[in-house]
């Protein structure tokens, strides 16, 4: 049913959110290419995009994209940002008449004020270290500056990414992906024992404490499966870069948790579409659902108090791990409770 005087639907003449929009201009888009599947049909029936013509879909991703491009390049200049998380979703695009794997590289800042924000939005063909180092150059032209850490899975290249564009971070390996890598170099026998021995080190009061407690875990390992302690004595670094902040955001920064709850929003809205029809779609989708996530941060409450951050901020990187040869330290799951778990 159309609205008197009007071409365009009445769910089109309503305001409709970005990401909704987007959407509907994509399923348009792949419906004009001629793209047919089972879902996508369903999909255009639904939404009454047979209606459409060619120059009122083109019309409605102009617009789109201009807000998204206008998104995606402004200035980052709500600085410092103290901490990022960094993330990788893959996706599948139509291309030169085949269908090929890119990589949307994500990344999310906390600035001076406490909030989250949206920082950036690539998308790669490999996802490999040329395309990270394009992505945090981009970042640090825009303005990004003061980031103290960088939490993310272990993607290949984004270290050296990081240390050539953002002197002074550290990378926080997140301990859930972290969890995934151990588990598949130990014996699935041997996985129900390792697993409490390595969430024990996070349970722990204090950095000395983590740092203690990472060496027994060693000690425990080390004769049984040396391949695990290798692992595990190989990511100590990375795995432990937060005892270097104050133990209120250690919840925030030692893993991309944070971060999953937008992932799947993005699923939730990229899966309808399934195969994009080129990036460009991909960039208006995607960068629609991200600027909708910033806009409630900006008016939602601070993500850490501004107490706790310029305590984070005023951490001296040393690089080195806390002095653990203290004796009268306060720790739990000490030798007592690691022969618990160990027995």
């Amino acid at each position: 049913k159309l609205r008197s005087g009007s071409y365009f639907p009445d769910w089109l003449l309503e305001r409709r959110k970005r990401s909704e929009r987007a959407l509907t201009s994509v399923v348009a888009t792949c419906y004009l290419l001629g793209v047919s599947t089972r879902r996508m049909e369903k999909l255009v029936e639904s939404l009454g995009i047979t209606r459409l013509s060619k120059s009122q879909v083109s019309e409605m991703a102009k617009d789109l994209d201009a807000q998204v491009k206008a998104f995606r390049t402004r200035p980052l200049d709500a600085g410092p940002y103290t901490f990022i998380a960094a993330d990788a979703l893959t996706m599948k695009v139509r291309g030169d008449g085949r269908v090929i794997n890119v990589h949307a590289l994500l990344a999310v800042g906390v600035n001076a004020d406490g909030h989250r924000e949206i920082l950036g939005l690539q998308v790669s063909s490999a996802e490999d270290g040329a395309g990270w180092l394009a992505f945090f150059r981009d970042l640090t032209a825009r303005g990004l500056t003061g980031v103290r850490l960088v939490t993310s899975d272990a993607h290949r290249g984004l270290v050296a990414a990081i240390g050539a564009t953002l002197p002074g971070a550290s990378w926080q390996r997140c301990r859930t992906h972290y969890a995934a890598n151990l588990m598949a170099v130990t014996p699935k026998s041997s996985w129900p024992w390792v697993k409490p021995l390595l969430h024990s080190v996070y349970d722990q009061p204090d950095a000395t404490s983590v740092h203690a407690q990472f060496d027994r875990v060693l000690d425990a390992v080390a004769e049984k499966l040396p391949v695990v302690a290798e692992h595990l004595d190989a990511a100590r670094a990375d795995l432990l870069a937060f005892t270097a902040f104050p133990k209120e955001v250690w919840r925030q920064i030692w893993s991309n948790n944070p971060q999953e709850r937008l992932n799947r929003e993005i699923r939730r809205r990229t899966d309808v579409v399934g195969i994009f029809p080129d990036r460009h779609a991909l960039i208006r989708l995607v960068g629609a659902v991200l600027a909708e996530q910033h806009d409630e941060w900006t008016e939602g409450r601070r993500y850490l108090g501004l107490d706790v951050l310029s305590r984070c901020r005023l951490t001296l990187h040393t690089g080195d791990a806390p002095d653990i040869s203290s004796d009268t330290a306060t720790e739990v799951n000490t030798d007592t409770t690691l022969q618990a778990i160990t027995a």
